[in-house]
């Protein structure tokens, strides 16, 4: 997608960088090519050893890996995109002649955003938004984690509206970090996401229109889902949202099917999170910032130039090489990360009046509670 593609007036609804980020330049793709990461690369991606820790043991990777087993075996999300599940044109041969024979179905705008937003959910999405994609959301470059080739990406032109969906991630599985538990959590979302976009996708060719599905390439995801109205951008990098906190795994469909679009909303985790710093307090890594946002991150993983708070990914990266395990630590003492209940949506509500010393409160009171401890693997295999 071209910058002059974007009509005039039509600006984000937040503050957004004025260039495009190099996906080489993503923190899970530097140790492929960059040389001070790649002894963290290869002891992360390539070193097999287990441990006797619940958690760490054989068994325990078995349930990580057979939870990535869809993602792995044929969503290659994180590997690159336009491929697998995630292809740009995936209509099987055996119904093509279904996709030939129709015309595209014509519905207004806000209709059409009703039905493809059910259809969302009943393919499995636990939150949907819509919103358009702007230019600067749209990665310069891939990096294709098979091929090691770097190239240009464009949208098609017309492919502006963004469809994107949230996953929640297991609550007490989360809880476990680090472990296998949590990372099946995760892997879990991620295999989800990849069997949601191309479920999505594949609708909306058969509508007659084109469709883009996405996990982690081709475009910034967190962006996308503020705009779509999904949640707020969080101390801890990742997006926050009303319902789950920052306990959700992100997908996308653009497309040129006529849709509305949704409003950004934020509701108050902006001002928690200066006021809390559970994140930054209990990250074994050290690698989110405690104090007040900034304009400039800390390496080129960063995407700088704009007012927040930004993660260091090399130390974040490093700490997983160490421990060969993903870390999920930020989200699970979270205090947005918890189920639906009586107690946790009040808790929300007072939130949303942004109030300094009711937010410090309620930091008190979920440290009081125990929600920041971790819950112990052994759980898992015993319940």
């Amino acid at each position: 997608m071209d910058p002059k593609e974007q009509k005039t007036g039509q600006s984000p609804p937040f503050p957004s960088p004025t260039y495009r980020f190099d996906q080489k330049n993503e923190m899970f793709k530097r140790p492929l090519w960059d040389e001070t990461m790649r002894p963290y690369g290869e002891r992360f991606y390539r070193e097999a050893e287990f441990g006797d820790e619940v958690g760490f043991r054989q068994i325990d990777y078995a349930l990580r890996f057979g939870a990535w087993g869809l993602e792995y075996n044929a969503g290659f999300g994180v590997l690159g995109g336009n491929s697998g599940l995630y292809s740009w044109d995936g209509v099987a041969p055996r119904v093509r002649h279904w996709l030939e024979a129709g015309s595209p179905v014509e519905e207004p705008p806000e209709e059409m955003s009703r039905i493809v937003k059910k259809v969302a959910r009943y393919f499995g999405a636990d939150l949907v938004g819509i919103c358009r994609l702007y230019p600067n959301w749209v990665y310069s470059h891939e990096f294709n984690g098979n091929t090691r080739e770097h190239f240009p990406i464009e949208i098609p032109a017309g492919c502006d509206s963004a469809i994107v969906m949230a996953i929640a991630e297991d609550y007490q599985t989360i809880r476990m970090s680090p472990s296998s538990m949590e990372e099946a959590a995760v892997g879990l979302g991620y295999s989800k996401m990849a069997y949601l976009a191309n479920l999505l996708a594949t609708f909306i060719r058969f509508m007659g229109y084109r469709a883009i599905p996405c996990g982690n390439d081709t475009a910034l995801s967190i962006p996308l889902a503020m705009a779509a109205g999904l949640g707020e951008f969080g101390r801890l990098g990742l997006l926050i949202t009303k319902e789950f906190g920052p306990r959700v795994r992100l997908c996308k469909v653009f497309t040129d099917l006529p849709l509305s679009y949704d409003a950004y909303q934020p509701f108050g985790a902006k001002e928690f999170c200066q006021v809390c710093q559970k994140c930054a307090t209990n990250c074994p890594a050290q690698a989110i910032p405690d104090g007040d946002m900034t304009r400039e991150g800390h390496n080129i993983s960063n995407h700088s130039g704009i007012l927040k708070w930004y993660v260091d990914c090399e130390k974040c990266f490093q700490w997983w090489a160490r421990i060969r395990m993903g870390c999920g630590n930020c989200v699970q003492v979270c205090p947005f990360n918890k189920p639906a209940g009586v107690i946790h949506d009040v808790a929300r509500s007072a939130i949303r009046q942004k109030v300094p010393f009711l937010n410090r409160f309620l930091v008190w009171l979920d440290t009081l509670l125990g929600y920041d401890k971790r819950i112990s693997p052994e759980r898992f295999w015993k319940s």
